[in-house]
C-alpha cells in the first residue's frame, strides 16, 4: 500500500469515526423508546388532535427517517396528545385533505440538489402530465402548505426537510430559514436560549450533547424572524468550509407565520439522539406547541 493511500485511509477513519452505527428502526427499538418516553403531555387537549406525518425524500435518505416518524407516533399515543396519519403522498398538500389536520410534520423531507424542489421531484414521476402542467401543480401543492399555516395550522419540521422546498423564499419564510451547508458529523454541544422557556425547560438547564450533523443556514435564517431555543458555538466546530462570522448560530425555534404555527428541530441526523430522553420531551412540547396546545412565547429574537 503507497504512503497516500495511507494516508488517504487514515483522513476517512478521522472523517467518519464520529458518525454514529446505523441500525434499522425494529420493534425492540421502538418499545425501547416508549419506555423512556413521557408519560403525560405538557398539557392535556381539550379535544382530539391530529396530525399527518409526511416523511417521503427524493435527495439524501436520512437513515434516521423511520425512527424520527416511530417517535412522534409514539409520543402521541403514549400520553394521548395527538392521533397521527402518516404518508408519503405528496398530493396530502391537496387543500381539502390537509383540513383535515391540526399540524403537518415534515420529517426529514429533503429534496435533490440543485433544483431543491421535492413537490416538483415526486410529480416528475407522473407520466399522465405534461411538464408545465407539473410545474403548476407542484407550485399549488406548496402554497396551500404555506395557506395552511398561515390560515392557522400547525408545522413541524424535522432535520434535513428544511432541505424540502430551498430554493423557494417563501417556503423559507414560512420555515424561519433555508439549508445552506453542514460540516462533517461530530459531537455538538447545544445550549438553551432560554432554559425556562416552556420548550427548553425538557432539557432540564443542561446543554444537548450530542453526535449531528451541525446545520448552518442562509436566506429567511438572516432575518432572524423567529424565538431561537438550541444554539451552537461555531467556533467549536470542526471541518467548516467557508468562515463564519456569527460563532452563535441557532439550530431550533419557534415562530408564527399568519395565524399559525412552525417548530424547526435540527436534531437529529442519527436514531441514538432519540434514546435521551430530554430530546423526546423536546419534540413532544414542540408539537404542542403547534398544535396550539402548549401556548408560549413565541415572539422574534431582539436584534443586536
Amino acid at each position: 500500500m503507497t504512503k497516500i493511500s495511507i494516508l488517504l485511509l487514515l483522513i476517512f477513519a478521522i472523517l467518519c469515526s464520529n458518525a454514529q452505527e446505523q441500525f434499522a428502526c425494529t420493534p425492540e427499538w421502538v418499545q425501547k423508546i416508549e419506555k423512556i418516553a413521557p408519560a403525560k403531555a405538557e398539557v392535556q387537549p381539550q379535544k382530539t388532535r391530529k396530525i399527518l406525518i409526511f416523511d417521503r425524500f427524493t435527495g439524501f435518505d436520512h437513515w434516521v427517517i423511520p425512527h424520527t416518524t416511530q417517535v412522534i407516533k409514539v409520543l402521541g399515543e403514549k400520553t394521548g396528545a395527538y392521533e397521527v396519519r402518516i404518508t408519503k403522498d405528496v398530493f396530502c398538500f391537496e387543500k381539502s385533505n390537509l383540513k383535515n389536520y391540526d399540524a403537518v410534520v415534515l420529517n426529514s423531507a429533503c429534496s435533490i440538489g440543485p433544483r431543491r424542489d421535492l413537490i416538483l421531484d415526486c410529480l416528475d414521476i407522473d407520466t399522465s402530465m405534461g411538464d408545465e402542467e407539473k410545474k403548476e401543480k407542484a407550485a399549488q401543492l406548496e402554497a396551500n402548505l404555506i395557506n395552511y399555516v398561515k390560515q392557522g395550522g400547525g408545522l413541524m419540521v424535522t432535520h434535513g426537510a428544511i432541505v424540502m422546498q430551498n430554493n423557494s423564499m417563501p417556503f423559507s419564510e414560512m420555515v424561519g430559514g433555508s439549508f445552506d451547508y453542514h460540516p462533517r458529523q461530530q459531537e455538538v454541544a447545544l445550549e438553551l436560549c432560554e432554559p425556562n422557556h416552556p420548550l427548553t425547560k425538557a432539557f432540564e438547564d443542561k446543554p444537548f450533547v450530542h453526535v449531528d450533523e451541525p446545520y448552518l443556514f442562509n436566506k429567511a435564517y438572516e432575518q432572524k424572524n423567529f424565538r431561537p431555543l438550541l444554539y451552537m458555538d461555531t467556533d467549536k466546530l470542526e471541518g467548516k468550509n467557508k468562515p463564519i462570522e456569527d460563532n452563535i448560530r441557532y439550530v431550533s425555534w419557534i415562530k408564527k407565520h399568519g395565524k399559525g404555527r412552525v417548530f424547526y428541530v435540527s436534531p437529529s441526523h442519527n436514531a441514538q439522539s432519540f434514546e435521551d430522553a430530554r430530546l423526546l420531551k423536546f419534540y413532544l412540547n414542540g408539537a404542542q406547541y403547534v398544535l396550539g396546545d402548549l401556548g408560549c412565547d413565541d415572539s422574534p429574537m431582539k436584534q443586536q
